[in-house]
């Protein structure tokens, strides 16, 4: 018999058995041990797991079904249980674990949790403390929407699009105390960002990524605590949560692209935001159109913000910074519903001078 002492900055210390086979019908094979520091043994850990989940929105939820799908077969998950933060009176998470039955707790946990094996976290959105990471005997995971070290933060995916990636994936990682994103990473998997693909669309692939990366974890708990390695030192960018200041279209400082990287980005939670003679204006349904030649770009250069409605194609386009334009289908008003873009044109464009239809 072969012991190995693996270090953890945890409570727990992990120490593996590892047996040849022997003979004798009163022979166990123990996977994993857990002891105290003074030596005591605690619990012997092996699946099923009993897994007490961190998650709040539809993106937790996908890792939730997962898991719960998990709890069904009865092989790997045996016990799960969910806490949540409620902002309002419900979210994704709450429902999902109201319709299944299963046990709901309300953060902050008022007590230390007890009775787990491992705590599981998919865009939770608040910091852990180190009592709790500590509770579990296997730790936490987190799964991230990036590919670590990029996009440490609240936003990767919004900042993964703004920034024009064109990859992207998810992260399984150890939660550690004091800082968000930090971990040991276990697993990674590559996701690719199309040129038009918005953040619903490419949040709902990786939520699906990240559900199936997970779950491929926890069949192979703990073996997959063993590939943890440190993130690198280089490459590390960060994705702070936005604001709706972040949707201010700067017409004079951005290209075509970085606009329509921008609407991409926000597609879903804030819309692009302008001003059009002192009026507040909403930007919908953006695209990046084709150079199109006319009498405008013919004869004379437009400045950076100037707008037109393009008949032919029914949009409303804008001049951006490198001399390209950047298209609306649909114009937000105050007090009106979102209207076209002719109506636009009808309403307020055509009653201003060409020289002064400026977005500011």
């Amino acid at each position: 018999m072969i012991f190995y002492l693996i270090s953890s900055p945890h409570m727990f210390n992990l120490l593996r058995v590892s047996c040849h086979p022997i003979k004798h019908k009163s022979f166990i094979l123990i996977n994993y041990i857990y002891v105290s520091k003074n030596n005591v043994c605690n619990s012997v850990l092996s699946p099923p797991w009993r897994i007490l989940f961190f998650g709040t929105d539809n993106f937790s939820v996908k890792s939730l079904k997962e898991l719960f799908n998990q709890l069904e077969k009865g092989i790997h998950v045996k016990q799960l249980e969910v806490v949540t933060s409620l902002k309002s009176k419900t979210n994704p998470v709450w429902q999902f674990a109201v319709q299944q039955n299963l046990p709901l707790h309300s953060w902050p946990i008022q007590a230390t949790p007890k009775d787990y094996d491992i705590g599981l976290v998919v865009s939770f959105g608040h910091l852990i403390p180190n009592h709790v990471i500590t509770s579990f005997p296997l730790g936490m995971l987190n799964v991230h929407a990036s590919l670590l070290p990029r996009w440490r933060g609240a936003a990767p995916i919004i900042h993964a699009i703004m920034h024009g990636d064109t990859q992207t994936g998810v992260t399984i990682m150890k939660i550690r105390p004091h800082k968000f994103d930090v971990g040991e990473v276990l697993m990674q998997s590559c996701c690719h960002i199309s040129p038009d693909n918005t953040l619903p669309e490419l949040s709902n692939r990786l939520a699906c990524l990240g559900s199936e990366l997970l779950g491929q974890c926890v069949k192979e708990l703990p073996q997959s605590l063993d590939l943890a390695k440190p993130q690198p030192q280089t490459g590390i960018t960060y994705a702070p949560k936005v604001t709706a200041s972040t949707a201010v279209v700067r017409w004079r400082d951005l290209n075509s692209t970085q606009v329509y990287n921008l609407y991409r980005a926000l597609s879903g939670v804030f819309p692009l935001y302008t001003t059009y003679q002192g009026l507040p204006i909403k930007l919908y349904n953006g695209t990046l159109p084709l150079p199109i030649v006319d009498s405008i770009t013919r004869d004379k250069s437009p400045n950076p913000g100037f707008v037109d409605f393009h008949r032919p194609s029914g949009v409303l386009r804008v001049m951006c910074a490198d001399g390209y334009w950047v298209a609306f289908q649909s114009i937000g008003v105050p007090r009106k519903k979102p209207i076209s873009a002719a109506d636009f044109y009808n309403g307020y464009l055509s009653k201003t001078k060409e020289s002064e239809r400026v977005f500011e």
